[in-house]
Parts: structure tokens; C-alpha cells; sequence
């Protein structure tokens, strides 16, 4: 099992609800890789490597926090393992730049960050550099967000053409797994994202948190607590939905809200103290762990350092096929 997040900034409850619990509840099952995509980072952030650098200890601390256990998962630096950056490069000559420009994440992204056609060209080929950490580890399960099943396309069409390419299977294609929550919406009902400051991050203070739910979208048509709501595209209902377990009670309000008789600060009440309950054990641990950094850099060393035998494995394996260095 394979996946990381980019070190853009601190990760936020998107992440958790999309593909950091499953991580966590299946880190005993499976043989897992997280890859802190630093490479990756700056595709979009040259020229903030000091942002992204500090980022990597802010996103293995939430790793941490959130229940990710190094002892059975290897935490991982992208940039210290050469072997995912050859691979990247020679998957790159079996991509198009029309399919990649068809890539449906990368073109909302670019969408996103208003790049029209000056588009970092590292950037553009990000989902390559996925599909050699994907591959580079020979994973078969990545859990990830809706969002990045485009990615596990691409990834899979990779392995193919190496196959043809050989003649046989040389890497294992891959599927994406789930969560029940695979894309939890922004503040604003957009796509939760760092460089949108409309996510509640997993570090967030109480009055943060509160902050962040009074500020959430709901109806405007629901002005009155009489009048009837819409549940559908409601942020608050969204993040009910992913986090409340109080599944029946849930529904209850559902149901009120849509006949009328809710209001929308009776609601945000409730969301605010089930996630003040969600976040402060996660934000008690981070704390902890925050308070010895270079521990933190250890375990990240030493994961990188265990990374390096599987990558190197693939790397031969691929070169092979490209026929370099006298292999094949």
C-alpha cells in the first residue's frame, strides 16, 4: 500500500476524512509506504523551497498525530530516494503531452491555481512522477480522495505500456481505495484546499475550529429557523456526515431541517463540539511529538534509508526494459 501527500502546507480534515483513517486502520493489514512528496511540492512551489522544506516535518508530525504508527509504516522523503525521480523520467517517454494536458486532476488543478498556459512543465507531469511512486514501491492499494483517481488511471496505462513494451507484466497495475468520505468540501463549498484557506486544519486551536464552523455554507435560502433547508450542498451537513457518529441522530436532524424548525447555529453548535472531540486528541499527540523534532527527522531518515531497497528493485527491473547500462 502506497500513498503520501505533497508538504504544501500543514494537512487539514480533507485529508483525514478522504485518506489518512484508512491509513491508519489499515497500517497492520498491509506493507505500508507513506511518501512525503516534497519533489512533487515543488512543481507548484520553486520558489518557496524554504516553505516547502519546513512543510515536510509539519506534515510527518501530522502523521503522527493522526495514529500513524512508524514501527509498521515506513514514513518516507521523495527526495531522498533517486531511484522514484529515474523512474519518473523514464515514464515520461512513454506519456503524451496531450494525455497529460487530458488529465482531468491536473486540469482542474491548473484551473485552480489560474496557470493558463504557463504552466510549470514539472507540474503538468506530476501524475508521472505519481505513477513512479506508485510503482516504485510495487503497490497494488492506494487510498486516496476521488480526486486522485485520474492519477491511478494514468498510473495503470504506464504499467501497461511497460508490459507490452517487455513483453510481460513488470510492475503490478493498481486500484484505489476509497473512504466513505472521499471528497469533503471547503468552508465555502468548493474543494477543501490549502492554498484556498478554506479547510480547518488538524492543527487547529478551539477557537480556530470554531471560527472555521461559523464561517461554513449552508443555505441562504434558510433564513428563518422555520424555513425549510437543503441538506444537499449543505457544508455543515458534509461535515456531520463524516465525522458525527451519531448516525440515527444525524438523520433526525436532517429530516427537521429539511421540514424547518432547525436553524443553522443549533447545527453549527453541534458540528463545532463533535469536532472539537475529533481534533483534540490529534492535536494533543502533535503537540507531543512537535516537542522533539529531531526525533520526528529520525523517523523520517530511517524510512527514507528502509525505502531505498524496494525502489532500487523496480529501478533494475525497469532499466531492463529500456535496455540501459547494458541490462535487458
Amino acid at each position: 500500500m502506497l500513498t503520501g501527500d505533497r508538504p504544501t502546507g500543514p494537512l487539514h480534515l480533507g485529508h483525514y476524512a478522504g485518506s489518512l483513517r484508512t491509513r491508519v486502520a489499515l497500517q497492520n493489514e498491509h506493507q505500508q509506504t507513506l511518501l512525503i512528496a516534497d519533489l512533487q511540492a515543488l512543481t507548484d512551489h520553486a520558489g518557496r523551497p524554504r516553505d516547502v522544506r519546513r512543510n515536510v516535518l509539519e506534515v510527518a508530525l501530522d502523521y503522527l498525530a493522526v495514529g500513524i504508527d512508524p514501527s509498521v509504516t515506513t514514513i518516507a522523503l521523495q527526495s531522498a530516494i533517486p531511484e522514484l525521480a529515474e523512474l519518473t523520467m523514464l515514464y515520461l517517454n512513454l506519456v503524451t503531452l496531450a494525455r497529460l494536458e487530458r488529465n482531468p486532476t491536473v486540469r482542474s488543478e491548473i484551473e485552480l491555481r489560474g496557470f493558463a498556459r504557463d504552466i510549470p512543465a514539472g507540474f503538468l507531469t506530476y501524475p508521472v512522477s505519481q505513477a513512479a511512486d506508485i510503482t516504485g514501491f510495487r503497490a497494488t492499494l492506494v487510498p486516496v480522495g476521488d480526486d486522485q483517481l485520474p492519477m491511478i488511471e494514468q498510473t495503470n496505462e504506464i504499467v501497461r505500456r511497460l508490459a507490452s513494451l517487455a513483453g510481460h507484466p513488470v510492475v503490478p497495475e493498481c486500484r484505489a481505495l476509497l473512504s466513505n468520505t472521499p471528497r469533503l468540501p471547503g468552508m465555502d463549498g468548493r474543494k477543501a484546499s490549502k492554498s484556498l484557506g478554506n479547510a480547518i486544519p488538524l492543527s487547529a486551536s478551539p477557537d480556530e475550529i470554531r471560527d472555521k464552523v461559523r464561517a461554513m455554507y449552508t443555505d441562504p435560502g434558510h433564513v428563518h429557523v422555520s424555513d425549510p433547508g437543503h441538506v444537499e450542498g449543505n457544508v455543515v451537513f458534509a461535515y456531520l456526515e463524516a465525522f458525527d457518529s451519531r448516525r440515527e441522530e444525524v438523520e433526525a436532524l436532517k429530516h427537521c431541517y429539511r421540514e424547518g424548525g432547525l436553524g443553522d447555529a443549533a447545527l453549527k453548535h453541534r458540528l463545532d463540539e463533535v469536532l472539537q472531540a475529533v481534533l483534540e486528541p490529534i492535536r494533543s499527540r502533535r503537540a507531543l511529538f512537535a516537542s522533539d523534532p529531531a526525533a520526528v527527522l529520525a523517523i523520517i531518515h530511517s524510512g527514507s534509508e528502509r525505502a531505498h531497497g524496494p525502489a532500487a528493485s523496480v529501478l533494475s527491473d525497469i532499466r531492463k526494459v529500456f535496455f540501459l547500462n547494458g541490462e535487458g
